[in-house]
């Protein structure tokens, strides 16, 4: 039996060790013409099928991870990573021998938000047939990351992606959706997102995006820092497109929830909590734990598997909110997604420690 299946985006990353920089200093030497001295570059696996499937399987949620590898050096390298987590959780994954496997610059420098090369490689080919029924079967929760990075998930008007959701929807799983922030000069980037997202996220129990990817993609807004009002707005518009939990990250200002009316909930699927009461028509936005970070790669994604690891587990929607930046803080700890990952105990043990997070002006606790 199988807690979760993710599904979607895999790659592989390869972070150069900036830490001995100055704040600004990277952005400062890292001209035309110059050479920027770097500590030993770290390979790990990268992604959403990595970062939120692994922070699952750490978090003691037996997961099954499926995605699209190349038949190539870089893709044996990512499946040997994979499976040295936990034997046989590579099995999933499906060589393409059309493609190569894709690969992440990753760009961490102290003091600054992460900056990324990106090959998207076999990830480009994946669609919904690479998601079998038997992996299915004996599952309670999908997550599937990334659609913005997959050109064959969101061409022809997310036709694929719709495809997906609707036969997992089938099976009675509850149903989760990432999305990362696509270029805006690439075919991602001028994609009709609204009219993808109107589409499926009916088929959405939960739906992750962080404010930034939703403001680009229906109101190709940028750069607009998040506000009770902004968040009240937001979450009512992706509520009325189907969707029955919003969870929007916003980096390091926390973590914002706002779910659907119990009637709506009883929708959710095999993962739904005990009581949908304490769920019904919550609202709440929470800040972060205190950490010294050191990098912030695939925090948003561990967050997530944060989250969806307590929902499985049917603890309430307060307690839900803070695993999720629990797992989260825990993550910025360390250079890449999963090395600061703590087990559950270990994570709820430091919770309870009485770890100190930083105030946020506008956090608030509403049951409506």
């Amino acid at each position: 039996m199988m807690d979760a299946v993710v599904a979607g985006h895999l790659c592989l990353d390869i972070i150069p060790d900036l830490t001995a920089l100055a704040p600004g200093q990277f952005d400062a030497a890292f001209q035309p013409g110059r050479l920027v001295q770097s500590g030993p570059a770290k390979l790990s696996t990268g992604g959403a099928v990595s970062n939120t499937g692994l922070a699952l399987h750490l978090l003691g949620v037996k997961t099954r991870l499926i995605a699209r590898v190349g038949d190539d050096q870089l893709g044996s390298t990512l499946r040997q990573s994979i499976n040295e987590r936990g034997e046989g959780l590579a099995e999933g994954f499906i060589k393409s021998t059309e493609s190569s496997t894709s690969y992440s610059i990753v760009i961490s420098p102290p003091g600054s938000d992460r900056r990324f090369l990106h090959h998207p490689g076999a990830n480009d080919d994946f669609s919904a047939r690479d998601v079998s029924d038997e992996a299915l079967q004996d599952a309670r929760l999908f997550h599937f990351g990334y659609p913005p990075l997959m050109a064959n998930m969101y061409s022809n008007g997310g036709r694929q992606l719709l495809e997906l959701f609707q036969r997992v929807k089938s099976h009675g799983l509850t149903t989760s959706l990432d999305m990362a922030y696509p270029d805006p000069e690439s075919p991602a980037g001028r994609a009709d997102w609204h009219s993808i997202l109107h589409n499926v996220l009916p088929y959405v129990d939960i739906f992750v995006p962080s404010l930034d990817e939703i403001l680009y993609m229906l109101w190709r807004q940028t750069d607009v820092p998040p506000s009770a009002g902004l968040l009240t707005k937001v979450s009512r518009e992706l509520l009325g497109m189907g969707a029955k939990m919003v969870l929007l990250k916003l980096g390091d200002r926390g973590l914002y929830l706002r779910t659907a009316r119990e009637p709506i909930l009883r929708g959710l699927g095999l993962a739904a909590p005990n009581d949908l009461h304490l769920w019904s028509d919550f609202e709440a936005w929470l800040p972060c734990f205190k950490v010294e970070v050191v990098g912030t790669t695939g925090s948003g994604d561990v967050t997530v598997a944060g989250f969806l690891a307590a929902l499985l587990r049917s603890l309430p929607p307060e307690e839900a909110l803070t695993t999720a930046l629990a797992v989260g803080a825990c993550c910025v700890e360390a250079a890449d997604a999963l090395s600061g990952i703590r087990s559950w105990d270990g994570t709820w043990q430091r919770i309870r420690s009485g770890w100190g997070n930083n105030p946020e002006p506008e956090q608030f606790v509403r049951k409506h």
